[in-house]
């Protein structure tokens, strides 16, 4: 394709991950157009997320505070296309933005950081994380386990874990890995605990109506990544999953079909509800019907988190 006239504008978030998930953007961008580094620029936008560190997500606005801004940005015409970590990217989006396409997915599993192991904690530790299904997981491995808040980048919890704030936490392999930290914690089966939906997954999204970008960006789309994270987003609209919920979901391409398996875990671990079926690629309409399926099973009580 044509080098375009202007440097076009990637928007994406200022932390390091993020970062570094745009110049992987342009990266693959520039490999399959062969363009030149002045070909894309990259503009920094500031997100609530980033800016509020010391609550949990749940409790002041969701996946949202990490893209409505992005989404004004796009929206504003001041950027043509902006870059996310899937798994933070709300479940149902606005009409004028679409995701347009996903980079090949990276190690979905999370890592330990702070122990060889869950069984080589102490007694009664103290894990840090602010995810739900993390600290759902971590209670129904260890119930006696307790957890604390650690937000913030991989660097700010990595500092908290390093200050004696916990025994341990939980870290997304893919996010260590693209800041070159390959080495820091130990990878935890999938089968063990069961990762967020979208996890490793980086998506590229812009405007409905720009056919010019979405016919750009699907030359970059990962259509395997791309197939299987849909159907694990579509779990999460058939649950009305919200980051109140301990949701995991993984779907995963077993001779030209998707394997998919999602539950749902009470927050301290001691109910879990799982299915795992095998559809068809674009069969998003079965993997909602999982999500409601695994609601119609579960307890009044885990219910109820995802009524709230």
């Amino acid at each position: 394709m044509q080098k375009p006239f202007r440097p076009l504008r990637l928007g994406t978030r200022g932390s390091p991950l993020a970062l570094a998930q745009a110049h992987m953007t342009i990266a693959a961008l520039r490999a399959r157009h062969g363009w030149d580094e002045g070909a894309v620029e990259i503009v920094v936008v500031q997100t609530s997320g980033d800016r509020i560190q010391d609550r949990a997500l749940a409790e002041i606005g969701g996946k949202a505070l990490w893209t409505k801004e992005l989404d004004r940005a796009l929206l504003e015409g001041e950027i043509d296309f902006a870059v996310h970590s899937m798994k933070d990217v709300e479940t149902i989006r606005p009409a004028e933005i679409r995701i347009a396409a996903m980079l090949p997915r990276a190690d979905v599993r999370d890592r330990l950081v702070g122990a060889a192991s869950f069984d080589a904690l102490p007694e009664k530790p103290v894990v840090g994380t602010s995810s739900p299904r993390r600290a759902a997981q971590v209670k129904r491995l260890r119930p006696d386990a307790g957890v604390v808040l650690f937000r913030g980048n991989v660097a700010t919890r990595l500092a908290k874990l390093e200050k004696g704030e916990a025994h341990a936490t939980l870290l997304a392999a893919a996010g260590l890995d693209r800041l070159g930290q390959s080495d820091v914690g130990v990878a935890i089966p999938a089968e063990v605990m069961l990762p967020a939906p979208s996890q490793g997954a980086v998506g590229i999204e812009t405007l409905s109506g720009n056919g010019a970008m979405l016919d750009l960006l699907a030359t970059i789309n990962d259509a395997d990544t791309f197939d299987c994270v849909m159907a694990e987003r579509a779990v999460l609209v058939g649950l009305g999953g919200t980051c109140h919920s301990p949701i995991a979901a993984l779907g995963r391409l077993e001779e030209g079909r998707i394997y998919l398996r999602a539950e749902i875990i009470s927050p301290d671990g001691q109910e879990t509800i799982g299915d795992s079926l095998r559809i068809e690629r674009n069969d998003v309409a079965t993997a909602e019907a999982m999500g409601r399926g695994l609601l119609e099973w579960a307890s009044p009580a885990l219910r109820a988190l995802f009524e709230a």
